[in-house]
Parts: structure tokens; sequence; C-alpha cells
């Protein structure tokens, strides 16, 4: 069980089943914080509330909602009359559909909260609803109010808990007009397969390796301070950085960075045979290509062979007139003289 502060105790509304449960933040902030200081002699900078009327600072306990008109009247809003909006979701989670989850559109995404079933009358309507989520592999959709407004939400499993992340609404997602570039950019076979070799070789991480360097840095440098120490010094930048000139180049020192950090041959070999797999078939190229080569294969001696018999025919009978010639010379020669 959690031992976190609720921060909004509710119930889900499933059908007409109701489960009572209490809503816990499922993230936490570690990133360092730091005080505004008057740079002189390191004071504290501190703002005070002040009301305009009497011209004097009021605690917290003074303080309340107001909504500001457009002619600049002030209306009060108190709590009460939050909680007594006339809505189902004031304090309820409402379940309105059930959708495969990559109907969501990561960009809605929004904060993450668990939802902790709120004692034991909850724990067989909690266990229901968890089930049912697991077994039909879809999330459901919930509309509640938060913090002065209604939001929606998505209910999904994780581990033995329902988690719900809050969505924006659909217009609250710009779109992304003017972010792509306007050129007209082709990308060429070579430039994908080198592309291609750097995602293999970066591979797969266990998101649990990776960790937050920045913040060691910072508390480096507050510890080296609070010792009376210089604080490391930033490594300076690789020469050659700035602008890349050549795609191409980049890409295979990229792989070949890659490739030496994880102690691999950084070699960047020729990558025609990861295009040729691209565009012949998996299973079916495959068998033909080996009959075929067998075929092939079978065939050659016998064509060799024929064109052999052939080669050695033509000698011979080279061989035969050449013969005949020479010999036919020496005979007239022969006759000449004994004539003579």
């Amino acid at each position: 069980m959690l031992h976190v502060r609720s921060i909004w105790n509710g119930a889900i509304s499933f059908g007409l089943v109701s489960i009572p449960i209490k809503l816990v933040n499922a993230t936490e902030n570690h990133s360092i914080s730091f005080r505004q200081i008057h740079t002189e002699d390191g004071g504290r900078i501190r703002y005070r509330k002040y009301c305009e009327l009497e011209d004097r600072e009021v605690s917290g306990q003074e303080i309340g909602k107001g909504y500001e008109d457009a002619d600049g009247t002030i209306i009060p809003i108190t709590d009460e009359d939050l909680a007594g909006l006339p809505i189902p979701t004031a304090k309820t989670i409402e379940i309105v559909a059930f959708v495969p989850e990559d109907r969501i559109d990561p960009l809605q995404m929004d904060a993450a909260y668990y939802l902790q079933a709120g004692g034991a009358p909850a724990a067989k309507p909690y266990t229901l609803l968890r089930e049912a989520l697991k077994r039909s592999n879809k999330v459901a959709i919930t509309k509640y109010a938060l913090r002065g407004r209604e939001r929606l939400g998505m209910l999904r499993v994780v581990g033995d808990a329902i988690a719900m992340h809050g969505l924006l609404w659909p217009d609250e997602v710009r779109a992304p007009e003017g972010v792509a570039p306007d050129a007209d950019v082709t990308v060429r076979d070579k430039e994908l397969d080198l592309a291609d070799a750097l995602m293999d070789t970066l591979g797969e991480v266990d998101l649990e390796d990776l960790h937050d360097e920045y913040r060691e840095a910072v508390e480096e440098v507050v510890a080296a301070k609070a010792a009376g120490e210089t604080p490391p010094e930033t490594p300076a930048p690789e020469a050659g950085g700035g602008k890349v000139l050549d795609l191409m180049a980049a890409l295979e020192n990229s792989v070949r960075a890659a490739r030496e950090s994880r102690g691999e041959d950084a070699e960047v070999k020729h990558l025609q045979q990861r295009k040729t797999s691209r565009s012949s078939p998996k299973d079916t190229g495959g068998k033909k290509s080996t009959s075929t080569a067998k075929k092939k294969t079978a065939s050659s001696p016998r064509k060799s062979t024929s064109k052999t018999s052939q080669a050695e025919k033509k000698t011979t009978k080279s061989t035969a007139k050449k013969t005949a010639a020479k010999k036919t010379p020496a005979k007239k020669a022969t006759s000449r003289k004994r004539s003579a």
C-alpha cells in the first residue's frame, strides 16, 4: 500500500458500480530547486502578498479565489461554490468509454496518478475493474474534476494497481503546422541504410540504467562550493564540432563511435546486403533463389564439358591442317631437287 498523502478522494463510476478510491501522485520530481537571492549580500528574496485595498500583507488563511470579469470586476468564488457544481464528475471519476490504447495520442498524456482502493468495501469492485481491463486489452476513458476544472483521463493497469493518466482535451493539442522543414528534401537509400545501422548499433536500453547527469553535476558544484573548493570545470567541446556538412560522413562516424563504445568492431562495412534484404521477400524469395542456384549449378558442368569437347575438336582440326600445310611444301622442294 502506498503511504502517500492522497490529493483527491472520490469514487470511480463503472456503470451502476461505485468504487471508492483515493488519488495519489504516481510520479515525483527529483530536480534541484534554487532560491532567489540578492547578489550583493546573498540575502533571500521573498514575495509577500499584499491586499491592494488595505495596503497590508495578508496570510494564506485570508486568501481566496476570484474570477476577473471583462470590465475588471472581481467575482469571489468559494470552495463551496466549486464543490456544489452541478456536474457528475465533481467527486466522481466517470468512465465514459473503453478503447484500444493505441487510440490515445501520446501528445495528450499529462500527469499520472495511482488509484488506491478506498478501504475494504472497495477491494472487490476495484479488482473486478482491474481484471476486466486486463482481459479486454483496452483502456478506460474517463472524465473527472480536479483543481477547478473538468479533465479527461485514461485508466490502465500497472502491476496490480489501476493508474490514471490525465489527458489534454483534443482542442488543447496544437497541430504540427509549420514545424517540418519547408524545403523539398530527398533522402538517399545509402543514408537510410547508415541510419538503420546506427539504430541497430545503439539498440535498446534498460531505462533503469539511465540517470540525471545534469542533477549529479549540479550536486557536485554545490558540494564543492559548500566545502570552499573550486567547482569542477566543464569539459571543452571536441574539435571539429559545429555544423554538419557531410551527412554520410557524420552517420558513418556515429556508427563507428557507437560500436567502439560497445566494444564492437568499429569498421563500417558496405550495407548492400541490408538494402537487398529490404527489397526481396523473406521466405519465398530465399527458396526460389536456392532452387535456381541448384539448377544452374547442376547444368553448368554439362555446358562446360560440351564447350571443352568442341574446343578440343577445333584444336585437333587446326593442328592437322597446320601439319599438312607444313608437310606439303617439303615434298615439293624434294621433288624439285630430284628433277634438277
